[in-house]
């Protein structure tokens, strides 16, 4: 049965009880430890020149328009705070996503009851690879345009004052696409078909993305919510889904 509209806060919530239990912990050391890695690298380049990307957006203001620096910085800072997210996420995305696609695989076992211990194949885990790093390029390859095309709009005079928002709502799309995208991965699902499924639930996959992404966005606790994210998101697809996705189809 579908769940409703605002459920994305409850399919997280779900997700991080699933990742925290016995069985599927395993699945979710190693790429926390890697994205732990990733975030402590990438926080400490940014925190060394987020300033000068800031004062490089910024637009020029004649001196009679001075005053109104105080109002564009906010704005900006965020602007540059989204692009760092945005950056992270997707590398951290990339490197784990072989594990992820394993994660989604086993708590949807879990979840059906199919293997209540399902055990670890470093086998089962290498011949994923390959197809998730394909799917994670079909992703950047979405992605990318769209990114470009805000980052060119972020440049522009005036204009730019509505870069924010858009990198916000846009945001919360990808974020939907990038971990609903792993059980439907699993599952073969095509990438054009998955995107007109979650269109379907637009407001469901937007519900989801959007606390997703304000959770992604707290640092620290990002790391952990990532494989949250990834089992919430498999329990997003098992109950939207229903009876269409009743079998994991092997890599």
């Amino acid at each position: 049965m579908p769940a409703p509209v605002l459920s994305g806060p409850q399919y997280l919530r779900e997700g991080l009880k699933l990742v925290l239990s016995p069985g599927l912990r395993l699945f979710v050391l190693l790429p926390l430890l890697i994205n732990l890695v990733l975030f402590v690298g990438l926080i400490y380049f940014a925190g060394h020149q987020f300033s000068l990307w800031v004062d490089a957006l910024m637009p020029s203001l004649p001196s009679w328009l001075s005053f109104l620096n105080y109002v564009l910085w906010p704005l900006f800072v965020v602007l540059v705070a989204l692009m760092v997210f945005f950056t992270f996420t997707m590398l951290a995305n990339i490197i784990a996503a072989p594990f992820n696609g394993f994660l989604s695989e086993k708590v949807e076992a879990v979840v059906r009851g199919v293997d209540n211990s399902p055990p670890f194949s470093w086998g089962e885990l290498i011949a994923m690879v390959p197809r998730t790093l394909v799917r994670e390029m079909r992703k950047l390859g979405y992605f990318l345009p769209r990114a470009i095309a805000l980052l060119i709009l972020s440049f522009v005079p005036v204009v730019n004052l509505i870069a924010a928002p858009l990198w916000l709502i846009f945001g919360v799309w990808m974020m939907a696409i990038q971990y609903i995208d792993y059980p439907a991965d699993n599952h073969k699902l095509g990438w054009n078909e998955m995107l007109a499924w979650l269109r379907e639930k637009r407001w469901q996959s937007l519900s989801f993305g959007g606390v997703v992404y304000l959770v992604l966005l707290i640092p620290v606790v990002n790391i952990l919510m990532m494989p949250a994210a990834v089992a919430g998101a498999t329990l997003f697809w098992v109950r939207e889904r229903g009876e269409a996705a009743l079998v994991v189809k092997k890599p």
